[in-house]
């Protein structure tokens, strides 16, 4: 049996007393570019097994800061920044699609611990990713962490109904051009706005972060492009018919899945908590939290992926 260390928070009020900085970022040489990678040295790295942590759309290695923090006993985690996105620059290639995404991710993983299974953990896009990584590379994959994947659902929701418009050819570069004229502090402040269940939990100098790095980023010239990109590149996943849709890819994951959904989640409908497309699964949905769970409820996320070992995970 696992059990956390007591060196680490135990409770959410424990959590905010200590907020960790982001990690320290280091960067990683692919096949298809460089990849920045934000790594949470491991308390013990003698009994660590690795991790590896993948954002959504829009998002980068920081979404993960708090819960890497609270499986520092277990895990040795590494956040990635995908290409385009967070300090990595844009794939060499250009490709942005999820299943060249998720290549890429194979290659970090056997760059970093030279091909050894790691537990996986994705949000939103980045777990639509990940179920590409999963179920594309399985010897690759120990567990299957998935908080909101955005998997394909029939329509959409009135938070959500603008990002077909936004990956439209010829409008979405023009949108995303006049969003970024806003200041800093506006757009963090609407990304949290959706994301969150309740904007106002969160702690200042979580703010204070999501807007120094939106300025940061207003200084790059791809910013606009990569997200357009990896929108229409989600969006297909999402008109995709072949024996390949996620939803198939889904069905062949054989490691154990935790599939961990907000109720209040604006983006993604929790309905789809209700899958049996995973062959082994265990499902969490949290009445308190919206689209990014492992941020608004760090301590429970981490139980939930401490009890899917304690069930016999690990293999």
């Amino acid at each position: 049996m696992t059990t956390p260390d007591a060196r680490l928070p135990r409770t959410t009020d424990d959590l905010l007393a200590q907020l960790a900085p982001p990690w320290p970022r280091e960067e990683v040489l692919v096949p298809n570019g460089t990849l920045s990678v934000r790594h949470a040295a491991p308390l013990d790295p003698a009994i660590a097994e690795p991790a590896l942590f993948v954002h959504g759309l829009g998002g980068s290695a920081t979404n993960w800061t708090d819960l890497m923090s609270l499986l520092r006993d277990r895990v040795d985690g590494a956040a990635v920044d995908l290409p385009g996105f967070g300090w990595s620059p844009p794939p060499r290639d250009g490709d942005y699609s999820l299943r060249r995404s998720a290549q890429s991710l194979a290659d970090l993983v056997e760059a970093r611990w030279g091909g050894a299974p790691v537990h996986l953990f994705g949000n939103s896009m980045g777990g639509a990713i990940s179920v590409q990584l999963a179920a594309r590379r399985p010897e690759l994959v120990r567990t299957l962490t998935l908080v909101s994947p955005a998997l394909p659902k029939i329509g959409v929701r009135k938070t959500n109904v603008h990002l077909p418009v936004v990956a439209a050819p010829g409008v979405g570069t023009s949108l995303m051009k006049r969003y970024l004229a806003l200041d800093p502090t506006t757009r963090a402040k609407a990304t949290i706005d959706v994301c969150f269940a309740d904007p106002s939990a969160v702690p200042p100098a979580r703010m204070e972060e999501a807007v120094a790095e939106v300025a940061r980023r207003d200084q790059l010239p791809y910013v606009a492009d990569a997200f357009v990109q990896s929108l229409r590149a989600l969006m297909a996943t999402y008109l995709d018919r072949s024996a390949e849709r996620p939803w198939k890819l889904a069905e062949t994951v054989a490691c154990p899945t935790l599939l961990v959904h907000g109720r209040q989640d604006k983006l993604v409908d929790p309905i789809q908590a209700h899958t049996k497309a995973f062959p082994d699964l265990r499902v969490l949905v949290l009445p308190h939290a919206g689209h990014v769970a492992q941020v608004e409820q760090p301590v429970l996320v981490a139980e939930a992926w401490r009890d899917l070992l304690r069930a016999g995970a690990t293999r």
